[in-house]
């Protein structure tokens, strides 16, 4: 470990907080603006009730998304935001997706998301 690093910590939680915010942000936000089309879309997808699951992950990330860039509930965030793109990797690995444009970019946020679940959002955070 190199310590002199460790006086920069918390910035890398808020960066870490703002490009995981900012990546959901931009997948959910056409989620919420459309509700009805995001309901087909899981329901197609094989999510039954569709309008349930759908408006929960809009709701995740888009709320979610929010809290991170304030730095509130960061722990919770990071647990729920994982949950669901581990879904959504394991969901294009079933379909036959390569990690390569496949779920890579899920694994990474999904990692991300662990990190943040379990350092929480460091001193630079409003709330855990």
């Amino acid at each position: 470990m190199i310590l002199p690093l460790l006086v920069f910590a918390d910035w890398a939680l808020l960066a870490l907080r703002l490009t995981v915010a900012f990546i959901f942000l931009a997948h959910g936000w056409p989620k919420l603006k459309n509700l009805k089309t995001n309901a087909e879309n899981f329901a197609m997808m094989g999510f039954k009730p569709g309008w349930l699951w759908g408006t929960i992950v809009a709701l995740v990330e888009n709320v979610g998304s929010v809290l991170l860039i304030l730095g509130v509930g960061t722990q919770v965030v990071g647990v729920l935001m994982a949950g669901e793109i581990m879904v959504a990797a394991f969901w294009k690995k079933k379909q036959g997706m390569g990690l390569v444009n496949g779920y890579e970019l899920d694994i990474l946020l999904a990692a991300a998301a662990l990190v943040l679940a379990t350092m929480g959002g460091g001193a630079l955070a409003l709330w855990f």
